[in-house]
């Protein structure tokens, strides 16, 4: 744990109140402060009292009047203040677990930090918890907190996440839903293990603990499963039964809270053959960072944009480079594109991964090497469209650090990375000659 402060925002209310660099925060309006959550809970007040101590061990107090909800300005050493806190499960599903070796070591981080999980959105299994660290979340009433559920039976949850004390991650979900704290869930769907049956347990056991919110997304399966679990892929028809088990417990909440609560991935459609519901199913698209409505997103929006649309009278030549999973998907939206505007001039290209294996099919794992290699084979190219999910976060670089420099190099033309919003598809796809 590390409450000394690094350094003090210029400006700030912190600044104005002359706190430095190098002092140690130890309580705000006379509570303890451990971590980030602490910080910014009883920091938000309009009036609050820091109790400070010096480098030379001496302490003093400092009162600060700001608007409620302001940030007083502090930065400490690490975003936490604190160590983050990795994941004890070992999981029969991990992805981490079936990485090739010799990748960046980031990439092999297991998180399951409850902070994280308010703060940025991670989901996480709160095995982690300890009984005082689920009582503050209940005291702070910290909310939303997102769960990893994958299974109900207490049995079958220990076994899926590889941790015989796991069991008491189920007590924290009733306790929380009790004090009303706001829980999203995910359920990683395992054929053979968790569907069926026990989906069906699961989901009406989600509705009596409170849960907010769930998604349900089919297992990712790599070539890299050497010594581990044997798992199998959702198919078809594993897809369709998910997808009906989902809508009967969601018409059972919509029921009884006003809320479907339950939410396929696209890619449980994809596989089935189904239709993508329409946008109303998704409730404001709350379960978006899941793959829940992504592509009816992307549609909805690119649609609205090409209303909007004033084309040049030469557009380039483009190909939209994407995973099996949405090839499709994009290329109908790109013919409804050109059936509207004749003189749009582009393709669709699904990369197939070698990288992972091809049971994996979603944009989001397709490594650069895969997509120099496919792409060469294209006779034509022009610009090369890639989501922006596709690269790390905040870099430009793919899962096996190939950089967008590097792929616009081997393949000699220029590769252009495009927002998650539809209208920065629909941009990217009408960019003049020479623009």
């Amino acid at each position: 744990m590390s409450t000394v402060i690094a350094s003090v925002d210029a400006n700030s209310p912190a600044q104005r109140a002359h706190i430095t660099s190098g002092e140690q925060l130890l309580a705000i309006n006379g509570h303890p402060i451990a971590d980030v959550l602490d910080y910014r809970f009883y920091g938000y007040d309009a009036k609050v009292q820091l109790r400070l101590r010096r480098s030379d061990g001496s302490e003093r107090t400092v009162r600060i009047r700001k608007p409620e909800g302001m940030d007083l300005g502090l930065n400490f050493d690490t975003y936490l203040m604190d160590e983050m806190r990795r994941c004890a499960n070992h999981c029969i599903f991990c992805f981490v677990d079936q990485m090739p070796p010799g990748m960046r070591q980031s990439l092999y981080i297991k998180d399951d930090d409850a902070r994280l999980s308010f703060l940025l959105g991670n989901y996480i299994t709160l095995t982690n918890l300890t009984e005082r660290e689920a009582q503050r979340i209940i005291d702070l009433h910290i909310s939303p907190i997102n769960v990893s559920v994958h299974a109900t039976d207490p049995t079958l949850h220990c076994v899926m996440l590889g941790n015989k004390q796991a069991e008491r991650s189920l007590q924290y979900m009733r306790a929380f839903g009790k004090a009303g704290i706001e829980m999203n869930g995910q359920i990683v769907v395992c054929p053979g293990w968790n569907d069926g049956e026990q989906l069906r347990r699961t989901l009406g056991d989600l509705m009596d603990m409170g849960f907010h919110s769930c998604s349900i997304v089919p297992v990712g399966i790599t070539k890299y499963r050497q010594g581990l679990a044997k798992l199998r892929p959702v198919d078809q028809k594993t897809a369709a039964e998910i997808i009906d088990i989902a809508d009967e417990y969601g018409a059972a909440a919509f029921s009884r809270f006003g809320t479907r609560m339950f939410f396929c991935a696209d890619e449980l459609y994809l596989r089935a053959g189904r239709e993508l519901p329409d946008a109303s199913y998704y409730e404001e698209f709350r379960q978006l960072e899941n793959g829940v409505g992504m592509l009816r997103s992307l549609e909805q929006e690119f649609m609205q944009a090409l209303d909007l649309t004033d084309p040049p009278q030469e557009p380039s030549f483009f190909t939209i480079a994407t995973g099996r999973a949405a090839e499709g998907f994009l290329r109908d939206l790109l013919c409804r594109a050109q059936e509207r505007f004749p003189s749009l001039n582009g393709q669709v290209v699904g990369i197939d991964n070698d990288f992972f294996g091809h049971t994996i099919d979603v944009a989001g794992l397709l490594t650069g090497g895969d997509l120099a290699a496919q792409l060469k084979r294209c006779p034509t190219l022009g610009r090369v469209l890639l989501p922006l999910h596709m690269l790390r976060h905040g870099e430009t670089v793919f899962l096996d650090d190939y950089t967008v420099e590097r792929l616009a190099r081997e393949l000699g033309c220029p590769v252009e990375i495009v927002g998650t919003d539809g209208g920065d598809l629909a941009d990217a796809m009408f960019t003049s000659v020479g623009g």
